[in-house]
């Protein structure tokens, strides 16, 4: 880093101090305008006793212990001076406003709201975290946990649960569940195995998820009951049956038959193993597969996640990231134990998620045929001794959001849906065509032992392309059958293929874009 940087870093310091040392006076009036008469406001400004910037440049102490509500109320009756620290001088500092209500409840979190931490204060000491190591232990537990037995030691940003934190928090706040509740785990372990592979313990092949994330309460049993450390899984392995009308209706007609093991009834009952799979990003690992910096990487996450992650910017030696994004399921169609073994034959469909076709059929796109076609054919494999595998993302709408999607469908219905104007749409609203970046799809192949696919089921040059860099031969790409495309759908069909979609056909001219036109709305007043 340039003298310049470094100067100009030190000058926002330096300012940043100033500013919350003026924030700090105002808050210190205002605490003893409000001590006079606190029982007239539900709300006490709390007292800012120091800002970050004193803690990296003066090596404050950090907090390690949770106050009862009773020991609260005693020292928000202390002297102020006398509020600093704790019996063993390990302290948060922090600003914050407090209610009766968190006050009762102050027991398993902080004394005060911890905004960031910083890598040189003292009681910082993450578990550790060797990305990449063959022994979990050497490796170490992702520790994420923001409750004040934790805070000191977590080795990760963000929280478990990706998305799901949220509602977990709404529970908590409504006393619907316990702050400090940590899970049982009895019973939890997966009814199969799967087997570490090598490239578990390769850096470069994982960065998006913890590839010991099903065994966190075999591998790290001592760390949870017996020191109480809150850690939990980030990937659930299950085996279920599955219904699913189309594949009924192909075995009514004799399309698909019943073998007793992956097919198991008449009823059309498909055994099936699944795993759910939670994101967890190896930060350096992302950056070189996104081929960005890490440090652009870090500053990209914390401003447009609204600085809901400081410590991305705050605590560089936290080289992992628990992001608040939907994770993927896996599900396994035969012998799991043979998706590693080369010469077994592996039929695959990757998709990404949409609601509307997926669930409820809408016929503007092919995402549900697509995926029903990839299952058939997943499921024929395993039955003729092979395996099948359809990997599903989280990535609603090309991971640019309902709500975007449906925008750009308006704007195609209303301006005239061509193929010609298909990405245009999306760009115009999105800014981009495709937020989805496939570079960090393959590391569930990685995760599984999966070194080559037979039959691809996808068009997506994206996620071909993705797989082969790295390093998964791809032996057959299986475009959709003709028939299976809505006739609504042609418009997306033919605008992908013109933009470097696989298909066994013509490739369209940009004059042939124009006369593949859409439903207007006009069709849709009934």
């Amino acid at each position: 880093m340039s003298e310049a940087v470094l100067s100009q870093i030190l000058a926002t310091l330096v300012d940043l101090k100033t500013n919350q040392q003026q924030l700090a006076d105002k808050v210190d009036k205002l605490q003893s305008e409000v001590d006079k008469d606190d029982h007239l406001l539900p709300h006490k400004a709390a007292r800012y006793h120091n800002s970050p910037v004193d803690i990296i440049l003066a090596d404050q102490p950090i907090l390690n212990l949770a106050l009862t509500g009773k020991e609260v109320r005693e020292k928000e009756r202390a002297p102020a001076q006398k509020r600093h620290s704790d019996s063993d001088g390990d302290t948060i500092v922090s600003p914050t406003f407090t209610t009766n209500r968190s006050t009762e409840q102050a027991g398993p979190y902080t004394d005060k709201p911890v905004l960031t931490t910083y890598p040189s204060q003292k009681g910082v000491k993450p578990f550790k975290m060797d990305w990449g190591a063959a022994d979990p232990q050497v490796r170490g537990p992702v520790v994420a946990s923001h409750l004040a037995n934790s805070i000191n030691i977590r080795n990760a940003i963000g929280a478990y649960g990706g998305s799901y934190s949220i509602y977990r928090s709404l529970a908590v706040a409504m006393g619907d569940l316990p702050a400090d509740h940590k899970p049982n785990f009895d019973y939890t372990q997966p009814p199969v195995k799967i087997a570490q592979q090598p490239q578990w313990s390769d850096p470069t092949k994982i960065v998006s998820l913890d590839p010991f994330g099903h065994l966190t309460s075999q591998y790290f049993k001592s760390e949870i009951e017996e020191q109480g450390i809150d850690i939990r899984p980030t990937i659930a392995i299950t085996r279920a049956h599955m219904l699913v009308p189309e594949l009924q209706n192909e075995i009514k007609d004799g399309s698909m038959r019943v073998d007793g093991k992956v097919i198991v009834s008449e009823t059309g009952e498909i055994n099936v193993h699944k795993a759910a799979v939670d994101p967890v990003w190896f930060l350096p690992g992302v950056a070189a597969r996104l081929n960005v910096e890490e440090e652009l990487l870090r500053r990209s996450l914390y401003e447009n996640t609204g600085g809901m992650y400081p410590e991305l910017i705050s605590r560089p030696d936290l080289k992992v990231f628990l992001p608040p994004i939907g994770g993927l399921t896996v599900y396994i169609f035969g012998n799991h134990e043979l998706l590693s073994d080369p010469n077994t034959r592996l039929t695959v469909r990757v998709h990404d998620e949409c609601n509307g076709s997926d669930v409820f059929g809408s016929d503007i796109c092919t995402c549900r045929p697509y995926l029903i076609y990839g299952m058939k054919e997943s499921i024929k494999e395993a039955q003729d001794g092979g395996v099948g595998l359809i990997v599903y993302f989280r990535k609603e709408g090309r991971a640019l959001g309902e709500v975007t999607k449906y925008l750009v469908y308006n704007a195609r219905k209303r301006a005239g849906d061509s193929a010609a104007k298909y990405f245009q749409r999306t760009e115009n609203v999105a800014g981009v065509k495709d937020m989805r970046f496939q570079a960090l799809m393959p590391d569930v192949f990685h995760w599984l032992g999966v070194t080559k696919i037979d039959r691809f089921m996808s068009m997506s040059n994206m996620k071909h392309d993705a797989l082969v860099e790295n390093g998964i031969k791809i032996l057959e790409r299986c475009p959709i059958p003709d028939e299976l495309v809505p006739p609504d759908s042609k418009v997306e069909m033919e605008a992908k293929i013109a933009a470097g979609y696989f298909t066994t056909g013509s490739i369209p001219r940009e004059e042939d874009l124009t006369h593949t036109v859409g439903r207007g709305w006009e069709e849709f007043q009934h």
